[in-house]
């Protein structure tokens, strides 16, 4: 994530106030561990506490993720698939997916559409969440391309005579929710429980806590700092549209 996200507040006219019902099973496709968490980790935090059965794809490996050009990169990998589990704990997420593929290298291409269209056919999610590839002036090509793959992926999935690595069955999600939107029409509430869930994931990537979280985890002081910023982000999107604290997304219906 941009480490000015907070700055990016998505605002739609049309915003539907109404959560989804609670799904039975998710699927998120991030393009970086974290990219979740910053997008819905409120959201993934409430439906699993109300039994939904969260499956979080990882589509790079991670391993740009860091300022310092000395960095052990196949260290640094290691650091943050431990950091992406117990962030995933955190949430109540039970299945993580890495591709490993190399960070920001990402190409948008058919393999990596077909992947994510076998991963949704093997899971069988009622929703799948993940990057917005329409939203403006977006920079990182990683995003970009695994928000196609995502969407692309789930067309792809629901497809009875499209090409499948695996041998699954087609597969339609109900929903798909795109996080980071231009345009949002969608909004899930978050309370302040699960705000503080998203939080604590989100600082289990200490990794990214210079690059991404202003070095929230330096002390007392500079997770508040983070944490304000944060909830000044969400209730920006969520307060106009009758919510005090939530999170946004594009709503596709595939």
């Amino acid at each position: 994530m941009s480490p000015d996200i907070y700055d990016e507040v998505s605002r739609g006219a049309n915003i539907e106030p109404d959560p989804l019902p609670r799904p039975d099973r998710v699927l998120t496709v991030g393009a970086h561990p974290d990219d979740a968490e910053f997008g819905a980790g409120a959201t993934l935090a409430r439906w699993a506490d109300g039994g939904t059965e969260i499956t979080m794809l990882i589509v790079t490996d991670g391993s740009m993720g860091s300022w310092d050009p000395d960095v052990d990169r196949t260290e640094l990998v290691q650091r943050r698939k431990a950091e992406q589990r117990a962030a995933a704990s955190v949430l109540g997420a039970s299945d993580l997916i890495f591709f490993d593929l190399p960070d920001g290298e990402l190409v948008y291409d058919s393999d990596l559409r077909t992947s994510v269209a076998d991963v949704i056919r093997a899971v069988r999610p009622d929703v799948v969440l993940g990057h917005d590839p329409w939203q403006r002036y977006q920079l990182h090509p990683d995003h970009r391309a695994t928000g196609l793959a995502t969407v692309d992926g789930v067309v792809s999935a629901r497809e009875p005579l499209a090409h499948s690595l695996s041998g699954h069955p087609h597969h339609r999600p109900n929903a798909i929710l795109l996080w980071s939107a231009d345009t949002p029409d969608h909004v899930e509430p978050a309370s302040e429980a699960t705000f503080q869930r998203k939080i604590d994931a989100l600082l289990c990537h200490s990794s990214q806590a210079v690059t991404t979280m202003g070095d929230a985890t330096a002390s007392d002081h500079a997770r508040e700092e983070f944490e304000t910023r944060m909830r000044r982000w969400m209730a920006d999107g969520s307060i106009p549209h009758g919510i005090e604290l939530g999170e946004t997304f594009k709503r596709l219906i595939p």
